[in-house]
Formats: structure tokens, sequence, C-alpha cells
């Protein structure tokens, strides 16, 4: 009795790899576009020389010159006594803002410590721009 060992040559389907491999690609195209911590794209605002803003809050101004000069409501004062200006005026306002002008030429640090000082005595804060030329 002569038994015949069949030979069947084994074969691997790899149709469905073609699409794993293109969808793996594609999450990883994705991925990676979405991850980049540098390509963060930010649209700033401009200023319109044409268009003027009424303000009927009355805000509290504070300026700060180059040479560090602190001002409020064209009064100087000094950096230290900034705070009890700030509260003084705020406490006769229903909502009070504070229209910060400062000198282009100063470090953030400024405007940070006036935002601290205005967040601590609840004021709105807005900086002040020029406007640009067209």
């Amino acid at each position: 009795m002569a038994l015949r060992k069949k030979h069947r040559e084994s074969e691997v389907s790899t149709d469905a790899l073609n699409d794993i491999m293109f969808f793996l690609l594609l999450f990883f195209i994705i991925l990676s576009t979405m991850v980049s911590p540098n390509s963060i794209k930010v649209n700033l605002p401009k200023s319109d020389p044409n268009v003027t803003v009424e303000n009927n809050r009355d805000p509290i101004h504070v300026a700060i010159t180059k040479d560090k000069k602190y001002y409020v409501n064209s009064a100087e004062i000094q950096k230290e006594n900034l705070e009890a200006a700030i509260s003084k005026l705020a406490a006769t306002k229903t909502e009070p803002m504070v229209l910060m002008h400062l000198d282009k030429d100063l470090t953030i640090q400024e405007e940070i410590d006036i935002m601290t000082i205005c967040y601590r005595l609840k004021c709105k804060t807005v900086l002040a721009t020029a406007a640009t030329k067209k």
C-alpha cells in the first residue's frame, strides 16, 4: 500500500495587509501634524484707525513710560503705591476697568504686575495699542 503524500504549497494572503498598512500610515501622518508644538499659528489682532470705540465706563488709565515711571490717571506715583491708587479709584466704580498704556520697549513683567494687581482687585484689564497705518 503506497501512501502518497500530497504536496500543497502554502500561500499567505496579503490582500488585507495593504489596507492595514495604508491606514497605519495615514494615522501616523495625521498624528505627527497634530503633535508638533512649535507650529502653533496665532492670528494677532490689528487695530483699525477708522473705528473709534465709545467708552462709557470711564476706565482707570495706568501708564508706564520707557524709563519705568508709573502714572494713574495722569498723576505720577511710585510703583509701591500702584495697588493702593488703583484700589481707591476702583472702589468708586461698579465695574472697574483698567486701561494699560505700556511702552513697547518694556518687558512683559510690567504688564503681568499690573494684571496681577487688577486680578486681586477684580478689575477688568485692557491693553491699549496704537492704530496701524494702512
